[in-house]
């Protein structure tokens, strides 16, 4: 497993359009994807340690953002054939046994994830209402061990900022995942 570091927020970089089946069945573009106060894309898979690490907050953080105005998109963009784990059903898996209220996305094509240049699970991208980048970085400090007691929500809090200002947090920190896992015949 390589643990990569994605780059930090390009402020202003322009939402990329997609059109991805969920596990709900239903097609996602992100016009309908998109929240009053802004959207909050984000890379994940099944099979990643960091992911699973953070998932239940994770959760429970988005449902949080819901309430003030902020949708999230999830989006798993590895290669299945040699990851099964990230297949199709097993994503409807997950997002029945953590009880998802945001749509998971299949990017089979992996265009997706080139588009946005996602680099790992997990890669989060905030943007305002106008679609404008305003956040990557990390979900917390945490990686993939336990939170502190005074343990720091950087992915919330600063969602929660875009939801209040439209304007991402100046400071921001480096995400660290495993590296997405492309075809070998994308070339990246």
């Amino acid at each position: 497993m390589v643990s990569l570091h994605p780059p930090l927020c390009e402020f202003g970089w322009k939402a990329k359009d997609f059109k991805l089946k969920g596990v709900d069945d239903k097609f996602w573009t992100l016009n309908e994807a998109c929240g009053a106060r802004g959207l909050l894309i984000m890379f994940i898979c099944n099979h990643c340690p960091y992911v699973k690490a953070i998932l239940p907050r994770l959760v429970e953080d988005i449902r949080q953002l819901q309430s003030l105005g902020i949708n999230t998109i999830a989006i798993s963009s590895n290669d299945v054939i040699n990851y099964p784990e990230d297949s199709f059903e097993n994503m409807q898996q997950i997002a029945a046994e953590h009880g998802f209220s945001f749509p998971y996305l299949f990017d089979e094509s992996q265009s997706v994830a080139s588009d946005y240049g996602a680099i790992c699970t997990p890669d989060f991208f905030g943007f305002n209402a106008k679609l404008e980048l305003q956040y990557r970085g990390r979900f917390d400090s945490t990686g993939r061990g336990e939170p502190p007691p005074d343990n720091r929500r950087d992915l919330f809090e600063a969602m929660q900022l875009v939801a209040q200002t439209q304007q991402g947090p100046k400071e921001q920190f480096s995400s660290i995942g495993c590296s997405i896992k492309w075809k070998e015949e994308a070339v990246n």
